[in-house]
């Protein structure tokens, strides 16, 4: 295929990933091709091919199934068994790193570090640094700790969103969220969506798996239909306790032409000019009070 779109030419990097989530959109070739400039997931010399057999770098996009070291046993036929299975383990991690190098394989993580989650995030980041050569995540356990690349969710290319005009803003404000409660940040989450209902407030609220007593419009196959067509939305982290964590929420709204009202850690105010967003002061009735 000596003309093909898919093969390297020149100082072309090709760039591969793996990813722990489950989705069919983890598992397609074209990842995150509709987030680069140019076609086949190009930006400049760089060109996303999650599925390449044989890419220039690895991403580890949000992966954890590392090899576990094996563990020690009573017995030596116990023990022995354990060696086996973690050579079996190391044997198909390896088949999927594709024969790259360790220096140039990359391991991102994006989940907050949530004090009921954090043994694990740490857990990874120990197990990641017998595989990797970078290993980066929003938080400072991370050996490299940095803001999470801007990723969006919003089903639009970034050719699209870059030559649109702004859309149509019929309505005032949006809210787009779950019913997740398995830790107390979501729990204050939830906690403060009810007493968004309660208010009276103009917000529209859309979102999977929330409780019975929400007012919910319902789950989205594409974000953007509840987020363009306002003219702000509620973009409420889960985790808002360090320098560096910052999600799709907040640049989800602002590609959609919204003004964000905004609660989440400093790291916004960092990446983003002055005016960029509304900052919510906090999750209770003076939150309440300010939208």
């Amino acid at each position: 295929m000596p003309n093909s779109p898919l093969k390297p030419v020149g100082s072309l990097k090709t760039i591969g990933m793996i990813s722990s989530y489950v989705g069919p959109n983890l598992r397609a070739a074209d990842w995150l091709w509709s987030q680069a400039p140019q076609s086949f997931g190009r930006c400049g010399n760089i060109q996303m091919l999650a599925r390449s057999p044989h890419p220039d770098f690895l991403l580890l996009y949000n992966f954890h199934d590392f090899p576990k070291p094996p563990q020690k046993k009573r017995w030596p036929f116990q023990q022995k068994q354990e060696e086996t299975r973690y050579a079996e383990e190391k044997e198909a991690f390896y088949a999927q790193t594709r024969g790259i190098p360790k220096e140039r394989i990359i391991f991102l993580w994006r989940e907050p570090p949530l004090p009921e989650i954090l043994h694990k995030n740490r857990l990874f980041y120990q197990r990641a640094q017998t595989y990797c050569g970078h290993i980066s995540g929003p938080d400072d356990y991370a050996p490299n700790p940095n803001y999470m690349p801007a990723i969006w969710y919003v089903d639009a290319s970034f050719r699209e969103l870059n030559d649109m005009p702004p859309p149509p803003k019929p309505k005032t404000c949006s809210w787009i969220t779950s019913g997740i409660s398995r830790t107390e940040n979501h729990r204050k989450r939830l906690s403060f969506l009810q007493q968004v209902q309660e208010s009276g407030l103009e917000v529209d609220i859309y979102g999977r798996d929330l409780p019975e007593w929400c007012n919910n419009n319902g789950l989205l196959n594409n974000k953007w239909h509840g987020v363009a067509p306002y003219t702000y939305n509620l973009a409420i982290e889960n985790y808002a306790d360090n320098d560096w964590y910052v999600s799709e929420k907040l640049w989800d709204s602002l590609l959609a032409w919204c003004l964000p009202i905004y609660y989440g850690g400093p790291a916004a105010d960092k990446l983003l000019p002055p005016g960029s967003f509304l900052r919510l002061p906090s999750m209770d009735d003076k939150g309440i009070q300010y939208i």
